[in-house]
């Protein structure tokens, strides 16, 4: 049998031990130069190119590195470069894209950074591209030629990875924060833009160049199959002899535009066969391949760290070459920039643990060897000491059931689902019982994790200090933070969670059915890394979580402390999820162990809880057809089941961050919250359209400040903007906050920054209730704050 060559769509770029990262974050903090930064990145670019070499994989992808964000980097390579950016003037053209995804405010201007949301159904963030001149996008960079040169400096042969110009173009935007208008001038520019790179990489003698379409795999609109073969007939013509063509897929199915992808013609098209499996799989039985192409099978899963199981992934493979083509390669079903570096050194797991994971290191060597046996005969895998041992870990079950949980999930009943009395008469109740002002002020939760607090933590884990120094320490934390609040005049206070290292890890390690690694890192947005938890086996709560340092926090103040809980969506999104049960069950196992906490908070006096549920978008399938029946109905129910049985006075906040909100904004309010807050400040706050137009019942904060960068807002920036948000949604409904937690924030940053936005609410409500006053001193008492917030 001929052989199976092997692909990579992406790889980590962060590092083993996130050194792209700390030489980041160095060189923002003046620690380190930019020289110095630059040669980190060109180390680990040497080190990761040759570590996928020495596993045997043929197609490196190149290019897939970043300082930040690979589709900022596009827009960069496209000139689409917004002015205000241009104007700072940087010497170094790293300090623009640093500018751009996090801001800038200095001597060479004040400048917020780009919107940034979630890079489909992932947990990683990307920086929406704002085109200012989309018919002048044009070929204006050279970082994908410059990395695929350095690699064959190295006497490495690389596949130049890029953005295709199909998703680029859909998730673009106009400085108005639009959809970009789809003109013939503007396919033209883009796509000669996108062949000047083909003809490029020709001329350079490449072999292979994958463009990723991710956005592919979205429902389709009118025209849009006509767009994408506009953009790609001009850069199918450009191909040299030499260079082809890989055009790759990824997050679901093609089905709806593979036969107009097969036509085309491509050299090489890359299907995920992890998610999408069933649908792409009926498509190309239906329409076969080109006999131009080879098909790249992604069998290999980039969005989990368990070990791929091989006799499933050789059926897939062996199936298309037997059915349908013997041009079959074996591929990631997406980038591994989802998953950790490496299970090197996570030896605490244990080796009958351990031996079920791979992550990005590791699955280099499961395409290798999925690759291997898929040409061997049917005796000679038989034979296979590899073979045997990967199906060792898959015959019987890994783990045994938990009955109490199952028993507990059994006696489940429709009305645990339903919270009485409705919405209304709740909050019209906890309006009277919390005395809260019209925009009330308050945070999502927490505050700057700062240096000694991170210490404390690492010596209380090294049993470098006892539980009790640590306790007075965090108590004292705790006491000054509410203090602080105080002073400043914040409404809703919070207890800081500096006894937390993640929203998530800090619950899982406080539940039964979870494992921790030591190091095993992944890139959420620019030099952000989060470190999931793993889920083991089922889940339950042992005891209660929060309660103590919620119920100290509101022990020090008269003010309104809340309580913080991740919800049960979150927590799983942002785990590595069991694969041997469903996500829903697993949901729910969680939903019942958060449930527990909330009413414990509750008889601990903790009359606000706020249940996080950040993750409810992101794992929202990319087809609409599938929203409800394999995600909604199940997530949203879990989330009703936490907060379900609570006082009718006792107020349930959750928060949302970086997602798009518009289309499950109703859905959003079917989770029957009584307030949500959500990021809305790098969207230029378009989802408040969405908020009006579908008479949102659920009290909301959408943030006034974006936390993710260093600037600090001044209060008339933030008057501006809380009356911009009151042109559409009603004063008795909104509430003031931040978009996000301030806990990678320092106290130089967040302090001033609460200080204004407390400032700022102030003398709005000042204004709304002088208006008030005025109308009725007219005469008009129908002039009431609801009325009087929507001028202009």
């Amino acid at each position: 049998m001929s052989a199976v060559f092997t692909s990579v769509s992406g790889f980590p770029r962060i590092g083993a031990n996130r050194e792209l990262k700390k030489i980041i974050e160095r060189y923002w903090k003046q620690d380190a130069s930019l020289d110095e930064v630059r040669e980190v990145a060109q180390s680990l670019r040497a080190k990761h190119w040759r570590l996928q070499a020495e596993a045997g994989i043929d197609l490196i992808p190149s290019n897939d590195f970043s300082y930040y964000d690979q589709m900022l980097d596009t827009a960069i390579l496209l000139g689409a470069v917004p002015e205000r950016y241009r104007k700072l003037n940087f010497e170094h053209a790293e300090d623009t894209l640093f500018a751009i995804a996090r801001g800038y405010q200095g001597e060479r201007g004040d400048v917020t950074a780009l919107p940034m949301k979630k890079w489909f159904t992932t947990n990683y963030h990307y920086i929406v591209p704002e085109v200012e001149n989309p018919e002048g996008l044009h070929l204006a960079g050279t970082k994908p030629f410059d990395e695929f040169l350095e690699a064959r400096a190295q006497g490495l042969e690389t596949k130049p990875v890029l953005i295709g110009p199909y998703t680029f173009l859909k998730l673009a935007r106009t400085p108005e924060a639009q959809e970009l208008e789809v003109t013939e001038s503007v396919i033209s520019a883009l796509a000669f833009a996108y062949a000047s790179i083909v003809k490029r990489f020709g001329e350079l003698h490449a072999t292979w160049l994958q463009f990723d379409e991710p956005y592919l795999a979205l429902d389709k609109e009118e025209g849009d199959l006509e767009l994408f073969e506009a953009l790609y007939k001009p850069l199918l013509d450009a191909r040299s002899a030499e260079v082809k063509l890989l055009l790759n897929t990824y997050f679901g199915n093609i089905a709806d535009a593979y036969e107009t992808v097969n036509n085309l013609g491509f050299d090489g098209v890359g299907v995920d066969l992890v998610e999408g499996k069933e649908e792409n799989l009926a498509a190309i039985e239906r329409y076969g391949v080109n006999e131009k192409t080879t098909l790249f099978a992604g069998v290999v899963n980039g969005r989990n760290i368990w070990r791929n199981d091989y006799a499933v992934s050789l059926g897939l493979v062996d199936a298309l070459r037997k059915n349908v083509t013997d041009r079959v390669a074996v591929s990631t079903a997406c980038s591994l920039l989802h998953v950790p570096f490496s299970t090197v050194g996570e030896d605490a797991l244990g080796a009958d643990v351990l031996q079920h994971f791979a992550f990005a290191v590791e699955k280099l060597q499961e395409i290798r060897d999925i690759a291997n046996l898929a040409v061997k005969s049917d005796e000679s895998r038989k034979s296979s000491n590899v073979l045997a041992k990967n199906q060792a870990l898959f015959d019987g079950s890994r783990v045994k059931a938990d009955s109490a949980v199952a028993n507990r999930l059994a006696n489940l009943k429709d009305s645990d689902f339903v919270r009485l009395p409705e919405r209304a008469e709740r909050q019209r109740l906890q309006k009277e019982a919390l005395g809260l002002p019209d925009l009330p002020t308050t945070t999502i939760g927490s505050f700057p994790q700062t240096k000694d607090i991170r210490n404390a933590r690492a010596a209380l884990r090294k049993g470098e200090i006892s539980r009790e120094a640590y306790d007075e320490f965090m108590r004292n934390r705790i006491a000054k933070c509410i203090e602080h609040q105080e002073q400043i005049g914040l409404d809703v206070l919070v207890h800081g969670e500096f006894e937390r290292n993640d929203m998530v890890e800090y619950f899982g390690q406080h539940l039964r059915g979870f494992k921790f690694t030591k190091n095993a890192w992944v890139q959420s947005y620019g030099t952000r890394c989060v470190k999931p938890p793993i889920v083991w086996s089922d889940v339950s709560r042992e005891s209660a979580i929060t309660v103590a340092w919620s119920a100290y926090a509101q022990s020090c103040t008269k003010h309104i402390v809340k309580g913080m809980l991740t919800g049960p969506v979150t927590i799983l999104n942002w785990s590595w999820p069991r694969e041997d049960i469903t996500h829903e069950q697993q949901t729910q196992q969680l939903a019942l162990a958060i449930r527990d906490e909330v009413l414990d908070l509750e008889r601990a006096g903790i009359r606000v809880i706020q249940i996080d549920e950040a993750a409810l978008r992101e794992k929202l399938p990319l087809r609409r057809s599938d929203w409800h029946k394999k995600y909604l109905d199940w997530a949203i129910a879990a989330f009703r089941l936490v907060h379900s049985a609570v006082a009718v006075t006792t107020q349930i906040h959750t928060h949302m961050c970086y997602s798009e909100f518009n289309d499950i904004i109703r859905d959003i309010d079917a989770m029957d919250a009584d307030v949500i807050s959500f990021e809305a400040s790098r969207g230029d706050l378009v989802v408040l359209d969405a908020i009006h137009d579908a008479h949102f019942e659920t009290e909301a904060g959408p943030g006034v400040y974006d936390i993710h960068s260093p600037r600090v807002p001044g209060k008339a920036e933030l008057v501006e903007r809380i009356h911009e948000i009151l042109r559409k949604m009603p004063a008795q409904k909104l509430w003031i906050n931040p978009d996000c937690g301030l806990k990678t924030r320092g106290d130089a940053e967040t302090w001033p920054s609460l200080e204004n936005l407390v400032a700022a609410a102030k003398e709005v409500r000042a204004e709304l209730s002088n208006n008030q006053q005025s109308n009725e001193q007219s005469g008009n008492p129908s002039g009431n704050l609801s009325n009087n917030l929507n001028r202009g």
